[in-house]
């Protein structure tokens, strides 16, 4: 996934006919730190990625992660669906007014 990304970062650098010096200067990055972007390296920091795509002007792209979380949207109104477990405290009470 971080490779196919990188990949895709690559490509927009190029398509904008932008150098690895420019984009680096630009988001404040060494070389070395833009390279491990394009090649998809887990190590560089989130931070990295998020400054090189302010730089080729893809940053609001990242708002769209998890933005349509279907699966957990699902899920939540899976429970609020179901009643309500009894949690301790709920129990422990029902336990003291049963004596």
């Amino acid at each position: 996934m971080l490779a196919a990304l990188g990949e895709r970062v690559r490509l927009a650098r190029l398509r904008r006919k932008l150098t690895t010096i420019t984009v680096a200067q630009r988001a404040g990055i060494s070389r070395t730190s833009l390279y491990n972007v394009e090649a998809g390296d887990p190590g560089a920091t989130l931070g990295t990625y998020l400054r090189v795509l302010a730089v080729l002007g893809l940053d609001k792209d990242i708002d769209t992660v998890a933005a349509d979380d279907q699966v957990g949207r699902k899920l939540q109104d899976l429970r609020m669906d179901s009643p309500p477990k009894a949690g301790r405290a709920a129990a422990a009470i029902k336990r003291e007014s049963a004596k």
